[in-house]
């Protein structure tokens, strides 16, 4: 059988976000953004990009993923699953890398987010290669994520 992937052109929503707030655990500045991913000009995920700058730990980026119905009635979001990533400093590597983690980690529960996975069912799930591919565009295009993990 052979598998055809298509591709899908991806985009930012037009009105993404930023913000910057304080660590709870270092007071360490932390820089958010959040947008819309746009699949081919249709509302395809949410993404909330954090930034870190701890001064005790990596220099690290932490991707949230939303996927499901964007725009519908009030069960819009029944069918939301949530992935996530850290990017950052590996143990043996010389560049940043992506590793999979729990989402929505830094956001209380609720039906925005709807399932949130942690690292084994995302390896799961038949969307983590959707994932990848879009947290690859945010860390490729977001000005706040690339800037943070590959300098200004």
């Amino acid at each position: 059988m052979i598998e055809h992937h298509v591709r899908m052109l991806l985009t930012f929503g037009p009105d993404r976000q930023t913000r910057e707030f304080t660590c709870d655990c270092c007071n360490a500045p932390i820089e958010r953004a959040w947008d819309f991913i746009y699949a081919d000009g249709a509302p395809h995920a949410a993404y909330f990009a954090n930034c870190y700058h701890h001064t005790d730990r990596d220099h690290d980026a932490w991707i949230d993923v939303i996927f499901g119905t964007w725009g519908g009635g009030s069960d819009q979001w029944s069918d939301h699953v949530a992935f996530a990533c850290r990017i950052g400093p590996v143990v043996g590597q010389t560049t940043p890398a992506s590793t999979l983690v729990t989402a929505g980690l830094a956001h209380p529960d609720g039906p925005l987010f709807g399932l949130k996975l942690d690292r084994e069912a995302a390896l799961q799930h038949p969307r983590l290669n959707e994932f990848w591919k879009v947290s690859d565009f945010i860390l490729e295009n977001d000005p706040l994520v690339l800037g943070h993990i590959y300098g200004h």
